[in-house]
Protein backbone atom coordinates (compact mmCIF):
# COMPACT_ATOMS: atom_id res chain seq x y z
CA UNK A 1 0.00 0.00 0.00
CA UNK A 2 2.92 2.35 0.73
CA UNK A 3 4.11 2.10 -2.88
CA UNK A 4 0.58 2.80 -4.09
CA UNK A 5 0.31 5.93 -1.92
CA UNK A 6 3.72 7.21 -3.08
CA UNK A 7 2.77 6.61 -6.72
CA UNK A 8 -0.52 8.48 -6.30
CA UNK A 9 1.30 11.39 -4.63
CA UNK A 10 3.69 11.58 -7.58
CA UNK A 11 0.74 11.55 -9.99
CA UNK A 12 -0.64 14.55 -8.11
CA UNK A 13 2.30 16.81 -9.04
CA UNK A 14 1.53 17.14 -12.79
CA UNK A 15 -2.20 17.41 -11.99
CA UNK A 16 -1.62 20.32 -9.61
CA UNK A 17 0.75 21.94 -12.09
CA UNK A 18 -1.90 21.69 -14.82
CA UNK A 19 -4.58 23.17 -12.55
CA UNK A 20 -2.22 26.00 -11.63
CA UNK A 21 -1.43 26.78 -15.28
CA UNK A 22 -5.11 26.71 -16.23
CA UNK A 23 -6.06 29.00 -13.34
CA UNK A 24 -3.26 31.39 -14.24
CA UNK A 25 -4.21 31.57 -17.93
CA UNK A 26 -7.95 31.98 -17.26
CA UNK A 27 -7.39 34.71 -14.69
CA UNK A 28 -5.05 36.76 -16.86
CA UNK A 29 -7.21 36.32 -19.95
CA UNK A 30 -9.90 38.26 -18.06
CA UNK A 31 -7.67 40.61 -16.02
CA UNK A 32 -4.38 42.21 -16.98
CA UNK A 33 -1.91 43.27 -14.26
CA UNK A 34 -2.87 46.88 -15.08
CA UNK A 35 -6.55 46.12 -14.33
CA UNK A 36 -5.56 44.48 -11.05
CA UNK A 37 -3.47 47.52 -10.09
CA UNK A 38 -6.32 49.96 -10.78
CA UNK A 39 -8.75 47.76 -8.82
CA UNK A 40 -6.43 47.50 -5.83
CA UNK A 41 -5.53 51.21 -5.85
CA UNK A 42 -9.25 51.92 -5.81
CA UNK A 43 -9.05 55.40 -7.25
CA UNK A 44 -11.00 56.92 -10.12
CA UNK A 45 -8.05 58.62 -11.77
CA UNK A 46 -5.02 56.43 -11.22
CA UNK A 47 -1.80 57.69 -12.76
CA UNK A 48 0.34 55.46 -14.92
CA UNK A 49 3.20 55.90 -12.48
CA UNK A 50 1.02 54.65 -9.60
CA UNK A 51 0.07 51.59 -11.64
CA UNK A 52 3.70 50.82 -12.45
CA UNK A 53 4.68 51.27 -8.79
CA UNK A 54 1.96 48.84 -7.64
CA UNK A 55 3.00 46.25 -10.22
CA UNK A 56 6.63 46.54 -9.17
CA UNK A 57 5.78 46.22 -5.46
CA UNK A 58 3.66 43.09 -6.02
CA UNK A 59 5.83 41.40 -8.66
CA UNK A 60 3.49 41.91 -11.62
CA UNK A 61 5.99 43.94 -13.67
CA UNK A 62 7.43 40.80 -15.27
CA UNK A 63 6.19 38.87 -18.35
CA UNK A 64 3.44 36.34 -17.64
CA UNK A 65 4.91 33.02 -18.81
CA UNK A 66 8.04 33.68 -20.88
CA UNK A 67 10.73 36.36 -20.49
CA UNK A 68 12.46 37.08 -23.84
CA UNK A 69 14.75 39.64 -22.21
CA UNK A 70 16.52 36.94 -20.19
CA UNK A 71 18.57 33.92 -21.18
CA UNK A 72 18.68 30.29 -20.11
CA UNK A 73 16.41 29.19 -17.29
CA UNK A 74 15.70 32.79 -16.34
CA UNK A 75 13.38 32.98 -19.32
CA UNK A 76 11.06 30.75 -17.27
CA UNK A 77 12.00 31.63 -13.70
CA UNK A 78 11.86 35.43 -14.14
CA UNK A 79 8.13 35.43 -14.91
CA UNK A 80 4.97 36.11 -12.92
CA UNK A 81 3.86 32.48 -13.24
CA UNK A 82 7.03 31.00 -11.81
CA UNK A 83 7.44 33.54 -9.01
CA UNK A 84 3.82 33.17 -7.92
CA UNK A 85 3.61 29.37 -8.28
CA UNK A 86 6.70 27.84 -6.68
CA UNK A 87 5.59 28.58 -3.12
CA UNK A 88 2.21 26.90 -3.68
CA UNK A 89 3.79 23.45 -4.00
CA UNK A 90 5.28 23.99 -0.53
CA UNK A 91 1.90 25.30 0.69
CA UNK A 92 3.45 28.72 1.18
CA UNK A 93 0.57 30.89 -0.05
CA UNK A 94 2.40 34.18 0.48
CA UNK A 95 0.84 37.61 0.72
CA UNK A 96 -2.37 38.65 -1.01
CA UNK A 97 -2.49 41.57 -3.43
CA UNK A 98 -4.18 43.58 -0.69
CA UNK A 99 -1.29 42.88 1.72
CA UNK A 100 -2.79 40.14 3.93
CA UNK A 101 -1.10 36.88 4.93
CA UNK A 102 -3.09 34.23 3.03
CA UNK A 103 -1.91 31.32 5.18
CA UNK A 104 -3.00 33.11 8.35
CA UNK A 105 -6.35 34.00 6.79
CA UNK A 106 -6.94 30.36 5.80
CA UNK A 107 -6.04 29.19 9.31
CA UNK A 108 -8.50 31.65 10.81
CA UNK A 109 -11.38 31.18 8.38
CA UNK A 110 -11.30 27.39 8.09
CA UNK A 111 -13.02 26.97 11.48
CA UNK A 112 -16.29 28.74 10.60
CA UNK A 113 -16.35 26.74 7.34
CA UNK A 114 -15.87 23.46 9.20
CA UNK A 115 -18.43 24.46 11.84
CA UNK A 116 -20.99 24.78 9.06
CA UNK A 117 -19.89 21.94 6.79
CA UNK A 118 -19.37 19.07 9.26
CA UNK A 119 -22.87 19.17 10.88
CA UNK A 120 -24.42 19.63 7.44
CA UNK A 121 -22.63 16.52 6.17
CA UNK A 122 -23.27 14.28 9.18
CA UNK A 123 -26.91 15.22 9.72
CA UNK A 124 -27.60 15.16 6.00
CA UNK A 125 -26.00 11.73 5.64
CA UNK A 126 -28.04 10.22 8.47
CA UNK A 127 -31.30 11.76 7.20
CA UNK A 128 -30.72 10.73 3.59
CA UNK A 129 -29.79 7.13 4.46
CA UNK A 130 -32.71 6.77 6.87
CA UNK A 131 -35.21 8.15 4.34
CA UNK A 132 -33.77 5.92 1.61
CA UNK A 133 -34.00 2.79 3.79
CA UNK A 134 -37.60 3.63 4.70
CA UNK A 135 -38.42 4.05 1.01
CA UNK A 136 -36.94 0.60 0.32
CA UNK A 137 -38.77 -0.84 3.33
CA UNK A 138 -42.09 0.40 1.93
CA UNK A 139 -41.19 -0.31 -1.72
CA UNK A 140 -43.96 -0.98 -4.20
CA UNK A 141 -46.44 0.95 -2.06
CA UNK A 142 -48.08 4.36 -2.39
CA UNK A 143 -45.79 5.59 0.39
CA UNK A 144 -42.73 4.90 -1.76
CA UNK A 145 -44.38 6.48 -4.81
CA UNK A 146 -45.25 9.61 -2.82
CA UNK A 147 -41.70 9.78 -1.43
CA UNK A 148 -40.19 9.59 -4.91
CA UNK A 149 -42.47 12.38 -6.14
CA UNK A 150 -41.55 14.49 -3.12
CA UNK A 151 -37.83 13.87 -3.74
CA UNK A 152 -38.17 14.95 -7.38
CA UNK A 153 -39.96 18.12 -6.26
CA UNK A 154 -37.24 18.87 -3.70
CA UNK A 155 -34.55 18.32 -6.33
CA UNK A 156 -36.29 20.65 -8.77
CA UNK A 157 -36.26 23.64 -6.42
CA UNK A 158 -33.27 25.97 -6.54
CA UNK A 159 -31.08 26.09 -3.45
CA UNK A 160 -31.51 29.87 -3.45
CA UNK A 161 -35.24 29.36 -2.78
CA UNK A 162 -34.45 27.25 0.30
CA UNK A 163 -32.05 29.89 1.59
CA UNK A 164 -34.29 32.90 1.04
CA UNK A 165 -37.44 31.03 2.11
CA UNK A 166 -35.76 29.71 5.26
CA UNK A 167 -34.42 33.12 6.23
CA UNK A 168 -37.86 34.70 5.70
CA UNK A 169 -39.94 32.00 7.45
CA UNK A 170 -37.70 30.84 10.31
CA UNK A 171 -35.56 33.94 10.80
CA UNK A 172 -37.92 36.84 10.11
CA UNK A 173 -41.49 35.59 10.71
CA UNK A 174 -40.98 33.01 13.48
CA UNK A 175 -37.81 34.69 14.84
CA UNK A 176 -36.46 31.34 16.05
CA UNK A 177 -32.85 31.98 15.03
CA UNK A 178 -30.88 34.96 13.62
CA UNK A 179 -31.24 35.50 9.88
CA UNK A 180 -27.48 35.85 9.38
CA UNK A 181 -24.23 36.58 11.18
CA UNK A 182 -21.64 34.65 13.15
CA UNK A 183 -20.05 34.59 16.59
CA UNK A 184 -17.27 32.66 18.30
CA UNK A 185 -17.57 29.79 20.78
CA UNK A 186 -20.95 28.34 21.74
CA UNK A 187 -22.67 31.53 20.62
CA UNK A 188 -21.99 30.41 17.04
CA UNK A 189 -24.53 27.56 17.36
CA UNK A 190 -27.57 29.82 17.07
CA UNK A 191 -26.15 31.24 13.81
CA UNK A 192 -25.43 27.76 12.38
CA UNK A 193 -28.81 26.09 13.02
CA UNK A 194 -30.59 27.70 10.07
CA UNK A 195 -27.89 27.16 7.39
CA UNK A 196 -27.39 23.54 8.53
CA UNK A 197 -31.15 22.91 8.45
CA UNK A 198 -31.44 24.39 4.97
CA UNK A 199 -28.45 22.36 3.72
CA UNK A 200 -30.03 19.14 4.98
CA UNK A 201 -33.48 19.86 3.50
CA UNK A 202 -32.03 20.98 0.16
CA UNK A 203 -30.03 17.74 -0.11
CA UNK A 204 -32.75 15.25 0.82
CA UNK A 205 -34.18 14.93 -2.70
CA UNK A 206 -31.01 13.94 -4.52
CA UNK A 207 -29.38 12.16 -1.55
CA UNK A 208 -32.32 9.93 -0.65
CA UNK A 209 -32.92 8.93 -4.27
CA UNK A 210 -29.26 8.01 -4.79
CA UNK A 211 -29.06 5.92 -1.61
CA UNK A 212 -32.40 4.27 -2.46
CA UNK A 213 -30.91 3.12 -5.77
CA UNK A 214 -27.93 1.60 -3.94
CA UNK A 215 -30.12 -0.22 -1.45
CA UNK A 216 -32.50 -1.55 -4.13
CA UNK A 217 -29.54 -3.20 -5.89
CA UNK A 218 -28.60 -4.92 -2.64
CA UNK A 219 -32.02 -6.20 -1.54
CA UNK A 220 -32.25 -8.63 -4.47
CA UNK A 221 -28.94 -10.37 -3.74
CA UNK A 222 -28.57 -13.88 -2.38
CA UNK A 223 -27.30 -12.92 1.08
CA UNK A 224 -30.44 -10.85 1.66
CA UNK A 225 -32.67 -13.78 0.69
CA UNK A 226 -30.65 -15.98 3.04
CA UNK A 227 -31.10 -13.49 5.89
CA UNK A 228 -34.87 -13.41 5.29
CA UNK A 229 -34.95 -17.23 5.14
CA UNK A 230 -33.32 -17.31 8.57
CA UNK A 231 -36.32 -15.42 9.92
CA UNK A 232 -34.81 -11.96 10.34
CA UNK A 233 -37.26 -9.09 10.21
CA UNK A 234 -37.21 -6.81 7.14
CA UNK A 235 -36.05 -3.72 9.12
CA UNK A 236 -33.17 -5.76 10.60
CA UNK A 237 -32.20 -7.05 7.17
CA UNK A 238 -32.19 -3.53 5.74
CA UNK A 239 -30.62 -1.55 8.58
CA UNK A 240 -27.95 -4.17 9.36
CA UNK A 241 -27.06 -6.37 6.39
CA UNK A 242 -28.03 -4.22 3.40
CA UNK A 243 -26.60 -1.03 4.93
CA UNK A 244 -23.28 -2.71 5.75
CA UNK A 245 -22.86 -4.11 2.25
CA UNK A 246 -23.68 -0.76 0.62
CA UNK A 247 -20.91 1.00 2.52
CA UNK A 248 -18.39 1.09 -0.36
CA UNK A 249 -20.45 3.33 -2.68
CA UNK A 250 -21.53 5.39 0.35
CA UNK A 251 -17.90 5.86 1.35
CA UNK A 252 -17.03 6.81 -2.22
CA UNK A 253 -19.42 9.72 -2.03
CA UNK A 254 -18.56 10.78 1.50
CA UNK A 255 -14.76 10.46 1.66
CA UNK A 256 -14.27 12.38 -1.59
CA UNK A 257 -16.06 15.44 -0.25
CA UNK A 258 -14.48 15.31 3.23
CA UNK A 259 -11.41 17.41 2.29
CA UNK A 260 -13.61 19.82 0.34
CA UNK A 261 -15.56 20.59 3.53
CA UNK A 262 -12.51 22.58 4.49
CA UNK A 263 -13.07 24.91 1.52
CA UNK A 264 -16.45 26.08 2.76
CA UNK A 265 -19.70 26.75 0.93
CA UNK A 266 -19.61 29.72 -1.43
CA UNK A 267 -23.38 30.35 -1.44
CA UNK A 268 -24.23 29.51 2.17
CA UNK A 269 -21.44 31.55 3.69
CA UNK A 270 -22.22 34.54 1.48
CA UNK A 271 -25.97 34.54 2.27
CA UNK A 272 -25.52 33.95 6.00
CA UNK A 273 -22.49 36.26 6.43
CA UNK A 274 -20.35 33.44 7.83
CA UNK A 275 -16.64 34.44 7.68
CA UNK A 276 -15.39 31.16 6.24
CA UNK A 277 -13.26 30.22 3.27
CA UNK A 278 -16.21 30.26 0.87
CA UNK A 279 -16.96 33.94 1.48
CA UNK A 280 -13.18 34.57 1.50
CA UNK A 281 -12.97 33.23 -2.06
CA UNK A 282 -16.02 35.19 -3.22
CA UNK A 283 -14.58 38.43 -1.80
CA UNK A 284 -11.23 37.73 -3.51
CA UNK A 285 -12.95 37.21 -6.87
CA UNK A 286 -14.85 40.48 -6.47
CA UNK A 287 -11.62 42.32 -5.60
CA UNK A 288 -9.72 40.56 -8.44
CA UNK A 289 -7.16 39.39 -5.89
CA UNK A 290 -5.27 36.84 -7.96
CA UNK A 291 -3.06 35.66 -5.10
CA UNK A 292 -6.04 34.49 -3.02
CA UNK A 293 -7.97 33.01 -5.96
CA UNK A 294 -4.91 31.05 -7.10
CA UNK A 295 -4.22 29.81 -3.55
CA UNK A 296 -7.81 28.67 -2.97
CA UNK A 297 -8.01 26.86 -6.32
CA UNK A 298 -4.70 25.12 -5.65
CA UNK A 299 -5.72 24.17 -2.12
CA UNK A 300 -9.08 22.84 -3.33
CA UNK A 301 -7.37 20.72 -6.00
CA UNK A 302 -4.85 19.30 -3.51
CA UNK A 303 -7.63 18.44 -1.06
CA UNK A 304 -9.70 16.77 -3.80
CA UNK A 305 -6.74 14.57 -4.80
CA UNK A 306 -6.27 13.72 -1.12
CA UNK A 307 -9.96 12.80 -0.91
CA UNK A 308 -9.64 10.39 -3.84
CA UNK A 309 -6.64 8.76 -2.18
CA UNK A 310 -8.51 8.41 1.11
CA UNK A 311 -11.41 6.85 -0.80
CA UNK A 312 -9.16 4.14 -2.23
CA UNK A 313 -7.67 3.44 1.20
CA UNK A 314 -11.10 3.29 2.82
CA UNK A 315 -12.10 0.51 0.37
CA UNK A 316 -9.50 -1.78 1.93
CA UNK A 317 -10.92 -1.08 5.39
CA UNK A 318 -14.54 -1.77 4.44
CA UNK A 319 -13.96 -4.72 2.10
CA UNK A 320 -10.96 -7.01 2.93
CA UNK A 321 -11.08 -8.41 -0.63
CA UNK A 322 -9.83 -5.07 -2.03
CA UNK A 323 -6.05 -4.85 -2.36
CA UNK A 324 -4.11 -1.75 -3.45
CA UNK A 325 -1.01 -2.42 -5.54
Amino acid sequence: MIHYIIRRCLYAVPLLLGVNVLTFVLFFVVNSPDDMARMQLGQKHVTEQAVQNWKHQHGYDRPLLWNDAKSGLERITDTIFYRKSVGLFLFDFGISDSGRNIGADIGQRMWPSLALAIPSLLVGLMVNITVALLMVLFRSTYLEFGSIVLCVILMSISSLFYIIGGQFLIGKLLKLVPISGYDTGLEAIKFLILPVLISVIAGIGSGARWYRTLFLEEVEKDYVRTARAKGLSEPRVLFKHVLNNAMIPILTGVVVILPLLFMGSLIMESFFSIPGLGSYTIDAINRQDFAIVRSMVFLGSALYILGLLLTDISYTLVDPRVRLS
